[in-house]
């Protein structure tokens, strides 16, 4: 029952409503007019927006790869953790957010009017943006819900957008969206993920001074990187802590002992960037694909002592590169099975991340002569059969020696040591062309070939780097093709090995025999160990392109120096800087104990004595493919 001093009063009330109504009714006519738009357009906001977009997880989780010991060495992608609780957090971490980027948040309805007229009065007198008049709840309302354009349309929507989630959410709520979707730099987003970025820590655990350093960020992510610009960002944070004695959510004895705060060297521990992290993280992150708070933890095959080595060798080696014009270089190391454990794709990767050791598809020159001799081994040729070293003419087209000369008859082993044009055109002429295609794509190249260009003998079409040594890999293991991966292959992880046959046993061991010369008596004696290595030089037309390719113990090493604009080098060949890159890398793993000082059990051939040698001039011991050479 409703007490009827109470019912009194309620009529008296609703007869004064309904005489003031009358008596203005064209004003209140007019009001219900206005708001009527406005209530009809907060109903459908409430309609059709997410009230939890601001808290949903990022479309990707962040990718951590770990080296093969487990320990990560790079980040890549945005990180975003789980959302913050306000009353979990101590009163300082909100505060140092409010002081400096909406004073007035728990006073205003989501447009603080007043802050707005206050801003356009200073940028009047400064003829240009000072201030801002955003509020908290304005921020969030753009940064989850519209684009970021500057127009007075979307400030107006922004506007809309802020009133609507003042009325459907308290301003903890509001404030908790915030900060747990705000962005604070390299690729970090919310609180939570910031301070584990930047502090290690839990945001429950900040303290002053890093709070306030990371409310400073916000303003200008980029430009107040703490990793970054760490005077900026300690400049800002002072006016964090400034702005918090004057809101008196901390005691001016409390901002002065804030002190130096000590920011994690987030990027020496984990760079986002990195050659080996650009290749492999579009490969693993198919398998993670999804939304997610936090990380995950990606293994990988690099060996991060390896790559140090590569990269300290590089660095000492490429000093006195400018004098023969060497711009760019690249390094690619792999164990025999195709696990990539070093790779360096450029001289510095902030200055030019492309990756040469992958993306470049350039010439290997001789380094190419691997698969033409390969066809005519299984053709039926031996290393010690004489080859005629007259020049030859194949379709108008008539090869040339390096440094000229030529004529001379040579073994394959002498002419492949000392990569004689002439004999690679011949014995490709022998082979055919299809045949040293197809050896290539048993070895595991990929990139295209053309069965009608003679060229192709002496290395002229394009391939990686990465998958020319791959296809060393192959001749070291005796497995074809060898197939470089970054990622341990197992069921567990989604990559399976792929299938594999073995090489003959002898043509494998005719190889290492040529290989090996290369290094003891022919191009490649700058990249000479102390113990047996195998590998071939390859120097490009006009010396545009110098690589160097080999093995030794159970580590196979490509190396490529050039121009990125395919601008001619000083005389730079093959057997110079990238054999010595190559020999300075192997003898430091050697020494680490990151290469095997006894790898696989090395194929062995054997050579035919000078005697029997001759014997090839009978017709009834030439092999029909010497019979083709010397037209028998």
């Amino acid at each position: 029952m409703i007490p009827q001093d109470v019912k009194a009063r309620l009529a008296s009330a609703w007869t004064a409503a309904r005489a003031f109504v009358v008596r203005h009714r064209l004003w209140f006519g007019a009001g219900i007019g206005a708001l009527l738009p406005l209530a009809v357009l907060l109903v459908w906001l409430g309609a059709s927006l997410p009230i939890s977009r601001a808290l949903e997880p990022l479309p990707n989780r962040a990718l951590i790869l770990l080296d093969a010991e487990g320990r990560p060495f790079a980040r890549r992608g945005a990180y975003k953790e789980a959302p913050v609780v306000i009353k979990a957090l101590p009163k300082h971490v909100p505060a140092a957010f409010i002081a400096i980027e909406d004073r007035r948040f728990y006073h205003h309805i989501g447009v603080d009017f007043g802050g707005v007229a206050r801003a356009l009065v200073v940028n009047a007198k400064a003829h240009r943006t000072v201030q801002g008049g955003s509020t908290i709840t304005q921020q969030l309302a753009k940064n989850a819900f519209l684009k970021p354009e500057r127009s007075l349309r979307r400030k107006g929507q922004e506007a809309m957008i802020a009133l609507w989630l003042e009325l459907r959410l308290s301003k903890d709520e509001i404030l908790s969206r915030y900060l747990s979707s705000i962005y604070f730099g390299d690729g970090v987003y919310g609180l939570g993920a910031a301070a584990r970025h930047y502090f290690g820590k839990p945001p429950e655990q900040l303290s002053v001074g890093e709070a306030a350093m990371l409310a400073g960020t916000v303003k200008a992510p980029v430009d107040l990187d703490p990793v970054d610009h760490p005077q900026a960002a300690g400049a800002r944070a002072r006016l964090v802590l400034d702005a918090m004695v004057q809101t008196k959510a901390i005691t001016r004895q409390q901002a002065d002992a804030a002190g130096h705060v000590v920011v994690r060297t987030t990027r020496a521990d984990l760079p986002v960037g990195g050659y080996f992290a650009d290749w492999i993280s579009p490969q693993v992150k198919s398998a993670f694909d999804g939304p997610g708070y936090g990380e995950v933890r990606v293994p990988t095959t690099l060996d991060s002592r390896l790559q140090r080595i590569v990269e300290r060798a590089v660095a000492k080696d490429m000093k006195g590169a400018a004098k023969a014009r060497v711009g760019q270089v690249a390094v690619v190391a792999l164990r025999p099975d195709g696990r990539v454990v070093a790779m360096l794709g450029g001289t510095n990767y902030r200055q030019t991340p492309f990756n040469r050791a992958v993306q470049a598809k350039r010439q290997p020159g001789s380094a190419f002569k691997l698969f033409v001799y390969l066809a005519a081994l299984r053709d039926g040729a031996t290393p010690d059969n004489l080859v005629i070293g007259d020049p030859v003419t194949i379709g108008g087209w008539t090869p040339a020696n390096y440094e000229g000369g030529g004529g001379r008859d040579l073994t394959i082993r002498d002419a492949f040591a000392q990569s004689n044009n002439v004999i690679a055109a011949r014995v490709y002429q022998q082979a055919g062309g299809p045949a040293v295609v197809r050896a290539a794509r048993d070895l595991g190249i990929v990139s295209p070939l053309r069965e009608d260009d003679a060229t192709l003998a002496l290395g002229t079409a394009e391939t990686s780097l990465l998958e020319l040594t791959g296809a060393y890999a192959a001749v070291a293991s005796g497995k074809m093709p060898v197939q470089p991966y970054g990622r341990p292959r197992s069921a567990s992880l989604g990559a399976a090995p792929i299938a594999t046959t073995d090489m003959n046993a002898a043509e494998r061991a005719a190889l290492y025999d040529l290989l090996g010369a290369v290094v003891e008596e022919g191009t490649g004696r700058a990249a000479r160990l102390g113990q047996k290595a195998y590998g071939k030089t390859g120097t490009t037309q006009d010396y545009r392109d110098a690589l160097f390719i080999g093995f030794t113990g159970d580590l196979v090493v490509g190396v490529w120096v050039g121009n990125d604009d395919h601008s001619p080098m000083n005389r730079m060949v093959g057997g110079d800087l990238p054999a010595r890159i190559w020999r300075d890398v192997m003898t430091a793993g050697l020494k680490a104990r990151l290469v095997a000082r006894d790898g696989p059990p090395e194929p062995r051939y054997e050579r035919v004595e000078p005697e029997a040698e001759r014997e090839i001039e009978r017709p009834r011991h030439v092999p029909k493919w010497l019979r083709r050479i010397f037209g028998l």
